[in-house]
């Protein structure tokens, strides 16, 4: 049991009773080095990387269930957590929290911050007109039957969500499934879509939508809670007006309370407030330099909004009806 021409030679079956070998097993390995058992886990670990890859927050037993449900592999829970253990595979929310800053370079570069006089960087969510600046995000939120998940993107110049999407599962497709439907409804071209550096936005084919698209990606710092404020308050709102409402039984029912919301209240509510949001903006762009969208179309006076306090100007016509 040595190479040839080698000095020493041991007997194998020395070798084997130091080692705490069989025999049986020895020969077994020498006929066949590398069993067909080994080739099936090296690719199963294959896939299960790619399937990480694609969203960090799938613990063994979604894994499974992707396996069978994407690649049609049929492997029991045990033998993922077993080849996951060996590979160093670990869902997000089982890790140790790293310390701030330390979660790797972001795919793309923070195009939102700007640094003030003093050196403070400081985000700006503004937009010079609709589909310049995307923000889009995840929240969740408990019911009985389990946690239900939403994806929302918002547009800087309206304030309005023009892209959702809600499941029962935090994964990547959560985020494209939203990216799509604002992509069908609007048809941008050179958006900027800002997020921050969760699993869902960092995955490669969330990354290669965007490139296909023509849109592009901005991130913002780890764990750094302003860096997507707008889109945080939207949240706000929502767990102010739906989620906290009440206890929800059925993913179902809140489901169709978020679209509700959104649609109804939300969007409507952003629509009746924008005379006095396009003058803000007007005045911001002014103070910037470039020429207000009223200007570049040749609109005519510029509106007054209304303030509390001003009394009603009725008309002859309205006073002789008064």
């Amino acid at each position: 049991m040595a190479a040839a021409g080698a000095p020493v030679r041991v007997p194998v079956a020395v070798a084997l009773r130091v080692l705490g070998l069989s025999r049986q097993g020895y020969y077994q390995w020498l006929k066949d080095p590398v069993s067909q058992r080994d080739w099936d886990d090296a690719h199963l670990i294959d896939v299960l990387y790619d399937l990480h890859a694609d969203d960090v927050t799938l613990g063994y037993r979604f894994l499974t269930d992707e396996l069978e449900s994407e690649h049609g592999i049929s492997a029991s829970e045990n033998r993922v957590h077993r080849l996951c253990r060996i590979a160093g595979i670990h869902a997000s929310h089982h890790r140790k929290r790293s310390k701030p800053g330390s979660t790797g370079p972001a795919p793309h570069d923070d195009l939102l911050a700007v640094i003030d006089e003093h050196g403070v960087i400081r985000y700006e969510f503004i937009a010079d007109g609709p589909n310049k600046v995307w923000l889009w995000d995840i929240s969740e939120h408990p019911t009985r039957e389990g946690k239900l998940y939403i994806c929302a993107i918002k547009d800087v110049w309206s304030n309005k969500i023009v892209g959702y999407s809600i499941d029962t599962r935090m994964k990547s497709s959560l985020a494209r499934a939203a990216m799509r439907n604002a992509i069908v409804l609007r048809s941008p071209a050179g958006t900027i879509c800002h997020s921050d550096r969760g699993g869902q936005f960092r995955a490669k084919r969330t990354q290669n939508l965007l490139r296909n698209n023509g849109l592009v990606g901005s991130m913002g710092r780890s764990y750094g809670a302003g860096d997507n404020a707008s889109m945080e308050s939207f949240f706000s709102l929502l767990q102010k007006n739906v989620l906290n409402t009440r206890r929800w039984d059925t993913r179902a029912d809140l489901r169709l309370a978020m679209v509700t919301w959104i649609e109804t209240k939300y969007n409507r509510r952003r629509r009746q407030r924008g005379a006095r949001e396009a003058l803000e903006r007007e005045q911001h762009l002014v103070g910037a330099g470039l020429r207000p969208v009223r200007e570049l179309v040749g609109g005519g006076e510029e509106p007054r909004v209304p303030r509390r306090g001003d009394r009603l100007q009725l008309g002859p016509g309205a006073r002789q009806r008064a």
